[in-house]
């Protein structure tokens, strides 16, 4: 296994487990975090305020985990499955709906750290899942 390959599987192993110190410290201290439909943030600590918001409003394991890698990038595609805890802003109101949806993401590594994760995933597709 290549040190990328190593480098997103701990990503995910640390995911799965709620590790965010242990994640966090798979990343370039200047990672670059590109998040699905929204802005590109600097960072660990741009990085631990996004995950802190999203651990408190979403609950999720990933599963089915796919990771493919070339010499300056990795991908990995997976499943998020999930449960929607609390309220986002500008999306449809919480109330612990369950959902299952694709997703991808590309990472970039160097010295054994992540230095870029860019996420894909379809939002309205998500939106319908905690809709219906």
């Amino acid at each position: 296994m290549t040190a990328l390959e190593t480098a997103i599987r701990a990503y995910f192993d640390a995911f799965n487990r709620g590790d965010v110190e242990s994640l966090l410290a798979l990343l370039s201290p200047d990672v670059k975090h590109e998040i699905n439909q929204g802005e590109t943030q600097i960072g660990i600590d741009a990085f631990r305020s996004f995950k802190a918001h999203m651990d408190e409003c979403y609950s999720e394991q990933i599963d089915d985990l796919v990771v493919m890698v070339s010499e300056a990038r990795g991908c990995a595609e997976f499943i998020v499955n999930g449960t929607y805890i609390k309220t986002d802003d500008g999306l449809p109101e919480a109330t612990g709906q369950k959902y299952s949806i694709p997703a991808a993401a590309i990472f970039e590594v160097a010295d054994g750290l992540i230095t870029r994760c860019t996420s894909y995933y379809n939002l309205p597709g998500w939106i319908a899942a905690v809709s219906g």
